[in-house]
């Protein structure tokens, strides 16, 4: 279904990726400091070939083999070859530290990506966008990008700093007449190499732009494939598939243009000055030079600077220009929407808690924030009161629900019943405060759900939806997710309410580690049962939160929450909540209606045909 007002994907281009590439190098170096400092000691040493190369070559030749002794020639070439496994060594040791900058920082960014996508998820108000396909293009090939990158700008700029100052310190040494021949064109390849920066940067953010294009359009449209046929549309849908994958190519081969102008600068670089030097040897030796100083000269540039300039240019020439655009496009998705709201960040995540910072015990129960506009009106029970609310999927869209009120007083027990897809679950969202509603007021607690922060709403409310999530850890850990400090007592407590002591006993006891894979969907009801219970939240929202538990099960629940201090909105597709519920609210699409079982069955000819004259299933989902 699509709705005009839903959330635009997020596919930012940031004006200057080379900020957000500095901003993700910046990071690595202050963040993993020590690291740093060990990968440019052990760098240093593995440039020492470069260094040793060039002289020993000359020593080797104007000492050994032109003074006809051999052996003296052989002990040079194993002076090099010894500071040449000494490099190997040292090349060795730098992809341990490299590890210890680069992983850390993978895990940095995919930690505020995900932020970034729960935040629009939330600011989306419930209603899907085109956004899911980029996100894994994001996750996947652009953190791993970012990550690959950093570590190939970190070891190979600082390898190939280190060799141009070997190379040029020791051809100063060894033939400073031959110095400008090498200077001069590697400066012009390095300008170049420059100079063609923003146009390759500009050309792989379109290669970047297509491939996620591509991959919304494909998602996109498997989604839509039933309607496609249906609606005769295969033509054109197969033309703008073919048009995304032509855009991808034409991006990807202008890449690759720039690509193979950048290795030229290769010739520049090391190409021309090994010319330059062969032209100008007859010269060089006229003013002083001896052959195997020559020789060490070439030595230098074919074996020491030819491989490092084109390992810059191709290697961190592509890695950069990855590096910035996937960097750019990183930080525009890590950015949380705009919000006229607190910037606590987003309402909710998972269970009703702020998936980006996790349950602060300590802030949901000390109750010391203020908000703004509900200053000295924080949320004191679980009551909850709708005035005149009204929402819809879209602007041209039928409301959900229109001008609907209800009070429901603090320890109320309420069952929400209607046919599927009416509607039942977007109310629980209202009610949880995390989809604001287009007219009307949310009231919970006696504060205005509107201006409160995560943090307050996790004080208030938990709201358990269809599927429980179960994180892998500990098992104490995943029932004190709302209440980390809450003592053992009170954690067995919530277990033997909710029926879970078997549970806890056949996973290993509190500390027992979970593999949320290898429970059942109702096993992880149960633990998500026993964290709402345990939650100091006053009001508990359950959108079928029983529905893979049995019948004899699902009771002890409903006896468990009774029990527990607050109020209780049950969300079901079940006869039996409704049938033992306080009040039931009937949503027909047309109309709600609140009352008793009784008031309804005798009043509602839709709730006495779901409900009256069977005890199955009201529906089979919602």
């Amino acid at each position: 279904m699509a709705h005009e007002d839903a959330a635009p994907a997020a596919d930012p281009v940031p004006r200057r990726p080379a900020r957000a590439a500095t901003e993700v190098l910046r990071s690595a170096f202050t963040e993993s400091r020590p690291a740093i400092l060990r990968l440019l000691a052990w760098t240093l040493l593995s440039a020492l070939p470069a260094l040793v190369s060039g002289k020993a070559m000359a020593l080797a030749v104007d000492r050994g083999f032109l003074e006809h002794r051999p052996g003296q020639a052989m002990c040079w070439l194993a002076v090099f070859a010894t500071a040449a496994l000494i490099g190997a060594w040292a090349t060795r040791q730098t992809y341990p530290q490299l590890a210890h900058v680069v992983e850390p920082m993978r895990d940095r960014l995919v930690r505020r990506l995900v932020s970034g996508l729960l935040h629009r998820a939330v600011a989306a108000r419930g209603r899907p966008d085109a956004s899911a396909a980029t996100a894994v293009a994001q996750l996947t090939r652009q953190v791993e990008a970012v990550r690959d990158a950093t570590a190939g700008q970190l070891l190979i700029v600082s390898h190939f700093a280190l060799t141009a100052v070997a190379v040029l310190g020791g051809t100063a040494m060894l033939a400073p007449a031959a110095t400008p021949l090498i200077a001069v064109p590697l400066l012009l390849a390095l300008t170049g190499f420059a100079a063609t920066t923003p146009v390759t940067m500009r050309r792989q953010r379109e290669a970047f732009a297509a491939d996620e294009d591509l991959a919304r359009l494909c998602a996109d449209t498997l989604t839509a494939l039933r309607d496609i046929v249906t609606c005769g549309a295969r033509r054109p849908t197969e033309q703008d598939l073919l048009a995304a994958v032509a855009a991808g190519v034409r991006a990807n081969r202008a890449l690759a243009v720039t690509a193979a102008v950048r290795r030229l600068l290769v010739a520049l670089g090391a190409h021309l000055p090994l010319l330059l030097v062969v032209l100008a040897a007859p010269a060089l030796v006229r003013r002083g030079l001896t052959p195997g100083e020559v020789m060490g000269v070439l030595a230098y540039l074919t074996g020491t600077l030819e491989p490092a300039l084109r390992l810059l240019v191709q290697g961190v020439g592509s890695s950069w220009l990855r590096l910035a655009v996937a960097a750019e496009r990183l930080a525009a998705a890590s950015q949380p929407p705009p919000t006229s709201v607190d910037a606590d960040g987003p309402r909710t995540g998972v269970d009703g808690v702020d998936s980006a910072d996790g349950a602060d015990g300590a802030d949901i129960m000390d109750g010391e924030h203020g908000v703004d506009g509900n200053r000295g009106h924080r949320p004191v029970d679980g009551s909850v009161r709708l005035r005149g609310i009204s929402y819809s999927y879209g602007a041209a869209a039928d409301p959900v629900f229109d001008a609907l009120d209800l009070t429901l007083h603090d320890g109320e027990h309420l069952a929400v019943v209607g046919p599927s897809g009416v509607g039942k679950s977007t109310l629980a969202d209202v009610l949880a405060g995390d989809v604001p509603p287009d007219r009307g007021n949310v009231v919970l607690g006696g504060a205005a759900a509107g201006p409160l922060t995560a943090r307050e709403l996790a004080r208030v409310r938990v709201l358990l939806p269809q599927d429980a999530y179960v994180f892998a850890g500990e098992l104490q850990e995943n029932l004190r997710w709302l209440c980390p400090r809450a003592p053992e007592r009170d954690v067995m407590s919530a277990v033997r309410a909710l029926g879970a002591g078997p549970l806890v006993e056949r996973l290993g006891g509190l500390e027992a580690t979970v593999d949320p894979a290898a429970l059942s969907a109702g096993e992880r009801q149960i633990i998500a049962l026993v964290r709402a219970h345990l939650s100091p939240a006053r009001l508990v929202i359950l959108d079928e939160a029983t529905r893979h538990l049995d019948a004899q099960a699902e009771l002890h629940v409903e006896e468990a929450f009774r029990t527990r201090p607050g109020t209780v909105v049950t969300i079901t597709h079940r006869p039996g909540p409704a049938r033992r519920a306080d009040r039931v609210l009937f949503l027909d699409g047309d109309r709600a209606l609140v009352g008793t079982h009784s008031e309804l069955l005798a009043t509602a000819p839709g709730y006495r045909a779901l409900v009256g004259g069977h005890g199955g299933d009201l529906d089979s989902t919602d």
